[in-house]
C-alpha cells in the first residue's frame, strides 16, 4: 500500500509539473509578437540619445522624472518610442550612434535631435539643425543590415538574426524641424514651398526600407505648433491669429495642411509596395485635444512650459532653455524645471512631458487615430505601459 502511495504522489505530482509547464507555454505563445525589433527615424521627439552620444552634453533635468539621470532624450522622461517598445515587450531601443552599452538585438533608433527630412544646406553649428537627416539615417540603416548579414547573429556583438528585418516595426516621427527651422525667416508661404519634397522624401524612404525587407511602417504626423510655448513667443503673429484655447491659427493651418500631404503621399506609397502595412498616426488630434482641454486629462498646464524661465502664460524664454543658467543684463539666470512635470503638456516649451506622451502612445496603440484603422493588438499581446 506504501509504495502504492508514493506511485499515487508521484503521479500527482508528475501532472502538477506538467500542467505549470503547458500554463508557461501557454503564456508565452500568448506573450508573442510580430515585431521582434523597431527602427526608429526621427528628431528630438524619438531621440533616445544619439545626438548626445554625437555631441556629448546632456545633463538634468533632461531624464528626472523616469530614469533620474540625463538619459539622452529631450523631455522629462520616456518618449513615445519607450512606450511603444514597452508595449510591444521589446526593450528601449538603442541609439545607433551609442557606442558604449548599447544592444541592437531588438532594433536600433538612428533619430537625433534636431534632424530634418531634407539635408540641411550649411553646418549644424551654424542652422541649429543636426546633420543627421533622414537621408543620412536611411544610409546609416543600410550599413547596419550589412553589418547584421556579415556577422550574423551573435550574442557578442548584441545583434540580431539578419532576417529580423521582415519582422520588425519601422516607425518615424520626424519633419517638425522641416517645418519650424525657417518659420521666423521665410514666413508660412516661404516653408510650405518644399514641405512636398519633404513628404516624397517620407515615402521614398519607406519604400527603400521595404526593399531591404521592411513590411509595417508607422509614420506620426506632425503636431499642432502653433499651440506650443516656445513657438507661441518665438513666432511673428499678432492677436487676431490667436484662437480661443490660445493657440495660433495660421501655423497650425499650415500643419494641418501638412499632415494632408502626408496623408495622402501614404495613401498612394501604400498601393505601391503590396503586401506591406503603412500607417498614418494623427498625434497631432490627441496633442491638439491635450493643448485645449488639458484639465480633462488629468492634466493643469497646456501651453506653459514646466522647465523653463520667465513664468508667465508660457514660462519660456529663448536667451535661456531648460537647464541652463545664463548671464542676461548683469544677472545669472536659470531656467529650472517645476517639480510636477505630470501636470503639464510641455516640457521645455519645444517638447512634450513623459505625461503626454504616454496619452498619445495609448491613442496610437489602441488604435484611435490611426489610417487605415489598424491595432497593433492584432500583431501582438500589446502590454499595459505604466
Amino acid at each position: 500500500m506504501k509504495l502504492e502511495a508514493r506511485k499515487d504522489s508521484l503521479a500527482r505530482k508528475n501532472l502538477v509539473i506538467l500542467a505549470v509547464f503547458i500554463a508557461i507555454l501557454a503564456h508565452n505563445t500568448d506573450a508573442k509578437c510580430a515585431f521582434e525589433a523597431i527602427f526608429n527615424f526621427g528628431d528630438s521627439n524619438s531621440d533616445t540619445g544619439g545626438f548626445w552620444a554625437a555631441f556629448p552634453a546632456e545633463r538634468l533635468p533632461y531624464g528626472m522624472t523616469y530614469f533620474k539621470k540625463p538619459s539622452g532624450r529631450a523631455t522629462d522622461g520616456r518618449v513615445i518610442l519607450d512606450f511603444l517598445a514597452q508595449a510591444l515587450g521589446l526593450p528601449f531601443i538603442s541609439p545607433y550612434l551609442q557606442s558604449i552599452g548599447s544592444d541592437y538585438r531588438h532594433g536600433a533608433n538612428f533619430a537625433t535631435l534636431a534632424s530634418t527630412v531634407r539635408l540641411p544646406q550649411t553646418s549644424l553649428f551654424v542652422t541649429g539643425v543636426s546633420p543627421f537627416s533622414l537621408a543620412i539615417q536611411l544610409n546609416q540603416m543600410k550599413q547596419f543590415k550589412v553589418k547584421v548579414d556579415e556577422l550574423h547573429f551573435s550574442e557578442k556583438h548584441k545583434l540580431p538574426p539578419p532576417d529580423i528585418f521582415g519582422k520588425s516595426l519601422y516607425t518615424f516621427y520626424i519633419g517638425q524641424n522641416d517645418f519650424t527651422g525657417n518659420l521666423a525667416t521665410l514666413g508660412i508661404s516661404g516653408v510650405k514651398k518644399y514641405l512636398p519634397e519633404v513628404v516624397s522624401q517620407i515615402a521614398s524612404t519607406i519604400k527603400e526600407l521595404y526593399a531591404l525587407g521592411g513590411r509595417t511602417f508607422l509614420v506620426l504626423n506632425l503636431a499642432p505648433i502653433g499651440c506650443y510655448p516656445a513657438f507661441l513667443v518665438e513666432l511673428p503673429h499678432n492677436s487676431s491669429d490667436i484662437d480661443s484655447f490660445g493657440c495660433m491659427i495660421s501655423y497650425n493651418k499650415a500643419v494641418v495642411d501638412y499632415n494632408v500631404m502626408l496623408k495622402k503621399a501614404l495613401r498612394q506609397t501604400r498601393k505601391e509596395i503590396p503586401g506591406a502595412n503603412v500607417v498614418y498616426a494623427d498625434i497631432h488630434s490627441t496633442m491638439l485635444e491635450l493643448f485645449q482641454h488639458p484639465t480633462s486629462h488629468g492634466m493643469k498646464y497646456g501651453r506653459k512650459a514646466c522647465c523653463g524661465y520667465g513664468g508667465g502664460a508660457y514660462n519660456f524664454n529663448q536667451k535661456v532653455f531648460c537647464g541652463n543658467t545664463k548671464l542676461i543684463n548683469g544677472k545669472n539666470l536659470t531656467a529650472e524645471a517645476c517639480s510636477d512635470p505630470y501636470n503639464y503638456v510641455s516640457w521645455d516649451g519645444i517638447h512634450a512631458t513623459e505625461a503626454a506622451n504616454k496619452i498619445v502612445a495609448d491613442a496610437i496603440l489602441n488604435g484611435s487615430y490611426v489610417d487605415p484603422p489598424l491595432s497593433l493588438h492584432k500583431f501582438c499581446d500589446i502590454k499595459p505601459i505604466g
